[in-house]
């Protein structure tokens, strides 16, 4: 499975729900700036049953954008060595939205959220309901529109194999009704036209 680096700004952002992120292809690295001197119990709680794939990363220095720096070197670093890796960068800040244009644009699959609950493989898992589903899939068809089903074969494909083969047939008609009925896609016979995933 591909391994997912989850890289937090804690100098923006100190995000809730970082259980969800105890899974064995999941690495958290948590950035901390120079001038902060403690994280709670609780957070690093939450962290503490991921072990060793939890590490934390002190800026020696203060300087305008030495932590956004510092998350750039390590990503580039992860992926000279893990070319299928998926970084997802937790920040609130904006600046980081041009390095990831670049990243995608070299193959290297990157994302930034405010929110741990926002992160896609975390989306993924704690989506339960067909509307929640059909929310992932189409993020994914608007991400990445050149992958978009044309069949409602593939179509079914892609839905199970996005939530890890653990939706049953039924699971995957009521996201694709869910989809047809949100008007984004029509499926006429085995053809899938993609009216608007925006």
């Amino acid at each position: 499975m591909r391994n997912n680096y989850v890289l937090i700004d804690w100098e923006n952002v100190q995000p809730d729900s970082m259980e969800l992120l105890d899974h064995e292809h999941v690495h958290v690295r948590v950035f901390v700036g120079a001038m902060q001197k403690d994280i709670s119990i609780e957070k690093a709680a939450a962290l503490q049953p991921m072990g060793k794939r939890v590490e934390y990363i002190r800026m020696a220095r203060s300087g305008k954008n030495a932590l956004d720096f510092h998350i750039a070197f390590y990503i580039g670093q992860i992926a000279a060595t893990d070319t299928t890796a998926y970084f997802h960068i937790i920040a609130k800040d904006k600046g980081f939205d041009p390095l990831i244009e670049h990243l995608k644009s070299r193959k290297i699959f990157c994302t930034r959220s405010v929110s741990i609950l926002d992160v896609p493989f975390v989306k993924t898992t704690t989506a339960t309901t067909p509307e929640a589903r059909t929310a992932v899939i189409l993020e994914q068809f608007a991400l990445y529109p050149k992958t978009r089903p044309a069949t409602r074969k593939t179509l079914g494909s892609t839905i199970k194999n996005k939530f890890g083969k653990l939706l049953s047939d039924d699971d995957v008609d009521a996201v694709v009704k869910c989809l047809e009925k949100s008007k984004r896609i029509s499926v006429d016979g085995t053809k899938v036209q993609h009216i608007d995933v925006v």
